[in-house]
């Protein structure tokens, strides 16, 4: 192993010697740092040292045509800082490579776990393919700042998306990074969610008008994507949560008792819900995916729509109802049972709810509206029985 003095130039000019596959040459500056040059041309820069176990080690630097040789003796010298200090630089390093991508985690790890534990995994999925994922899947797990999250945050507020929902985003991110430390994953020692605040949510209720619903069932008539805005109408006509309708399958329907079955609701229990008239004439005009088990189905992956964001942003704009959320039609179904004078206790089993008091805050409509509940029930069903229903595919 020729000693030379490693200059710029020698560097750029070294070869190896006819037969060999290597040669080392070792710089006079600096002890430990030489320059690895293959047969094939190829130059490295390595720097030799020996850990706490007395154990050799050739740590890689760096190739030569990308470092200059000042780069490349600092970055050896960091290297014997870290000897002398007690650390093992090439245990770091692998350490360093058994980081996981975020998508790694959630793919081996996150996702097995999830769906075994979590009723609500299939929402997490959904979050983390169509928001998560796409902005910081790529990135190895330490490498995740909190001000990527928080642009995260900023680009779904941009899109439209509700407070609750931009912070479903970030709620799951510190679970999964909280899961990650108590699993001891390589490299996870901070959650870098743990100082962004959540952003305040409005507990309102909002209950469509009798001309706001005529509006809105105009505007699922018109819509382009027919598939989305006839799950919308269903959501209206049922008052079921949303990923009822989007995972749907045609087996779920009893057509001879009017009834969806919901194999696994929010509360964790199957449940039934109830099919009016409109609702079975909507279902019984939907045009079948060839082979797709699902009602719904997206028409570019065949799987349930991951969400109905854009379709009902455009619909409820159309019908400039810009305060609306896809929820709301949920409570709008209550409001109109209420007001014809159905009671709490019916309501609260048409919704899915397991205890009343979820239910009661539909009780001031009721009080509020007594007079003429008989009327307003009757312009409601005059409404539902637009054109609209009848949807064509």
């Amino acid at each position: 192993m020729p000693v030379i003095n490693l200059t710029q130039n020698t560097v750029r000019t070294a070869t190896c010697p006819a037969g060999k596959r290597k040669i080392e040459y070792s710089d006079a500056r600096q002890r430990g740092f030489y320059l690895e040059v293959l047969h094939t041309g190829t130059k490295t820069y390595r720097q030799r040292y020996t850990d706490d176990h007395g154990q050799k080690h050739h740590y890689k630097i760096g190739a030569a045509e990308v470092l200059t040789l000042d780069q490349a003796r600092q970055k050896a010298r960091s290297v014997l800082a870290q000897v002398h200090l007690g650390e093992d630089p090439q245990a770091k390093r692998q350490e360093k490579r058994e980081i996981p991508t975020l998508s790694e985690f959630v793919r081996s790890r996150y996702l097995p776990y999830a769906q075994e534990k979590k009723r609500s995994w299939k929402t997490d999925e959904t979050m983390l393919r169509v928001h998560i994922l796409p902005a910081l899947g790529s990135k190895p797990m330490d490498t995740i700042t909190p001000e990527q999250i928080a642009a995260l945050n900023h680009r779904m507020k941009g899109k439209g998306y509700a407070p609750g929902t931009v912070n479903r985003a970030i709620i799951l991110l510190r679970f999964m990074f909280n899961l990650a430390r108590k699993w001891k994953i390589a490299g996870i020692i901070e959650n870098p969610t743990a100082d962004l605040a959540l952003a305040p949510t409005q507990h309102r209720q909002r209950f469509l008008s009798k001309d706001e619903l005529r509006s809105l069932l105009l505007s699922i008539q018109e819509d382009e994507n027919q598939v989305a805005a006839q799950a919308i109408l269903l959501l209206l006509l049922t008052g079921a949560r949303r990923n009822e309708v989007t995972h749907a399958k045609w087996e779920y329907i009893n057509w001879q008792n009017n009834t969806l079955w919901v194999p696994l609701s929010k509360s964790g229990k199957e449940r039934f819900i109830s099919l009016n008239k409109q609702a079975i004439a909507l279902l019984q005009s939907v045009q079948r995916t060839p082979g797709n088990p699902y009602i719904f189905p997206s028409p570019i992956t065949g799987e349930p729509s991951p969400s109905l964001h854009y379709p009902w942003i455009r619909i409820r704009d159309r019908a400039r109802l810009k305060d609306m959320r896809v929820h709301d039609l949920r409570h709008s179904f209550a409001s109109f049972l209420v007001n014809e004078g159905v009671s709490l206790y019916v309501v609260q089993n048409l919704l899915g709810h397991t205890q009343v008091t979820t239910t009661q805050r539909y009780a001031h409509i009721a009080d509020g509206t007594k007079s003429d509940a008989a009327q307003l029930a009757g312009q409601v069903i005059e409404a539902m029985t637009l054109p609209a229903l009848s949807l064509n595919p």
